[in-house]
């Protein structure tokens, strides 16, 4: 059971004090009848909750995924820039967070969720969960150089990075995928074989693919079928 108000705002209907304000001119029904009182509990199961006559489909956790576009920072809230969760509209992002972070100047794809548990696994560097980014370098790359990058790298750390896989794209381009996300680690891996990022896009967090279609500042929920993959990602 959850209170009326918190189930409508989990569900996207509007902050708490909007949905108050909804329940209290009477446009929130429960099971036909309407409720004028924002603390009654509910079933989020077996209780039908209206909105103007229109069915409140509520989900106890939330999944996006959002095409970053440069320029946008990685956090929550920010007095001077605008944040990833800013691009969000018309959702409500209570208890929403990004899982890792992109730099400032990266675009690509940022999975966000109120899901701790599943982001923590995501996360956790025992997991490996494979990341793909499309690297655009200052000079282009020798065959040594992908093997240095495969082989794993000293980016300053206590440790050399872990070994991932890089090859190049028709256009020249780097596709890195690496199981790590250490502070600036793309950037840090090609200064270590004397080279510089011009351009940063991740394609890819473990089973979830950026769309073709989906474009910079752009975001849709995650289907049912992306869910279950992201789960069994990190299963056992």
């Amino acid at each position: 059971m959850i209170r009326l108000d918190k189930l409508l705002a989990d569900a996207g209907a509007g902050s708490r004090s909007q949905v108050k304000e909804y329940i209290r001119k009477g446009r929130i029904t429960v099971n036909g009848q309407v409720c004028k009182k924002p603390e009654q509990k509910v079933s989020e199961e077996g209780d039908l909750v209206c909105l103007d006559g229109q069915t409140v489909e509520y989900a106890r956790c939330r999944y996006y995924m959002l095409h970053k576009p440069r320029g946008v920072i990685t956090a929550t809230e920010d007095p001077r820039e605008k944040t990833v969760l800013d691009l969000l509209k018309g959702v409500n992002t209570a208890h929403i967070s990004p899982v890792g972070r992109l730099d400032k100047d990266t675009e690509g794809l940022l999975l966000l969720t109120n899901d701790g548990e599943l982001a923590h696994r995501l996360l956790a560097p025992r997991n490996h969960v494979d990341k793909c980014y499309l690297v655009r370098t200052e000079k282009p790359l020798s065959p040594a150089d992908l093997r240095t990058l495969e082989e794993g790298v000293d980016i300053g750390d206590e440790k050399p990075t872990m070994p991932s896989r890089a090859c190049l794209n028709e256009a020249g381009d780097l596709l890195l995928t690496i199981q790590e996300g250490r502070y600036h680690q793309v950037k840090r891996m090609l200064q270590a074989v004397d080279n510089r990022v011009l351009y940063l896009k991740r394609l890819s967090f473990g089973s979830l693919r950026l769309p073709e279609d989906l474009k910079a500042g752009e975001f849709r929920p995650l289907t049912a079928k992306e869910q279950e993959s992201l789960r069994n990602d990190v299963a056992g």
